[in-house]
């Protein structure tokens, strides 16, 4: 597995001023042993967008009664995750002692600066189908927050502000959108919404933000006169809006921010210093960081 670097990623310039989308990237699958998910970020092309180092789009997937997910515990540094589903149940176990379960429309900020561990797993659901559907993605945190102390961050589904406009209607999950501020707490600026266009909408993206990309889960919508299907981000040139317009009915996440500068990743690890994630792999083959609560497996270091 090779450390992936945001400074040597190909980045095309935006010469067409009538063109507001700098890139276009095609979702890639990755099996994650026996579930499968689109991957986003990072690219080949592009490493990050503002703060977000990674995004991973999962199901919708079914599974069979007293199947599912079932994610050892794992190390992160350097970043927070956060989880987000529309559909299903996951539930959270890390080294601080926190056990959460997350079902659709809450949000878990897990934030692991100088290292934590946490589990994900599908449980309670031995007498029913359980049908998986979300987005995972990571916040590389700025410097001087690298190394801060762990900690963890549950969000009711009723404190994520939502809005209506102009027939579409969606949430601000992280940031300041539409006159409605998200309570969550980050390290530097970022955006992060849910949009529900219906078919013949039309929704212009907050100006306010460095960097921005949007996702379509699934629908079509248009930009620029060009159509965007499920599973694709189209990443906005350098500080510009994106106007979008749905083809029919369509589901898209907006991500952005500024960026926090120069990253490195490896496996879970977000470094600004390939030395720390040197580190961090060696802690984590000694088995050095903190055990989770009532796990007793783990994920071991890839070779």
């Amino acid at each position: 597995m090779q450390t992936m670097s945001y400074q040597n990623a190909a980045k095309p310039k935006c010469t067409d001023t009538d063109n507001s989308v700098q890139l276009t990237i095609e979702t890639r699958k990755e099996d994650l042993g026996g579930f499968s998910v689109r991957r986003a970020l990072p690219s080949h092309d592009r490493r990050m967008v503002g703060p977000f180092a990674f995004f991973d789009h999962f199901g919708p997937a079914a599974f069979a009664p007293g199947a599912g997910p079932q994610v050892r515990p794992h190390p992160h540094i350097g970043l927070a995750t956060i989880s987000y589903l529309f559909d299903g149940e996951i539930v959270h176990r890390d080294s601080l002692g926190f056990v959460q379960t997350i079902q659709p429309g809450t949000l878990n900020l897990m934030t692991s600066g100088r290292g934590i561990v946490h589990s994900e797993r599908t449980e309670n659901n031995q007498d029913r189908s359980t049908t998986m559907h979300g987005i995972q993605a990571w916040i590389a945190l700025p410097d001087g927050q690298e190394e801060c102390a762990p900690a963890f961050e549950h969000y009711p589904r009723d404190d994520i502000p939502q809005f209506e406009r102009d027939g579409v209607s969606g949430r601000v999950i992280i940031g300041e959108a539409y006159g409605h501020i998200s309570p969550v707490n980050v390290f530097s600026p970022t955006l992060y919404l849910e949009c529900r266009l219906p078919k013949g909408s039309e929704l212009e993206l907050p100006k306010t933000y460095r960097e921005m990309a949007i996702y379509v889960v699934s629908g079509d919508v248009q930009i620029d006169q060009r159509r965007y299907a499920d599973g694709i981000m189209a990443v906005a040139c350098p500080d510009q809006s994106l106007q979008l317009a749905a083809n029919e009915d369509s589901h898209v996440m907006v991500i952005g921010g500024d960026p926090v500068g120069n990253r490195h990743i490896w496996w879970n690890f977000v470094s600004s210093s390939k030395e720390r994630i040197e580190k961090a792999k060696a802690d984590w083959k000694a088995q050095l960081f903190e055990d989770v609560p009532g796990e007793t497996e783990f994920i071991p270091l890839p070779e």
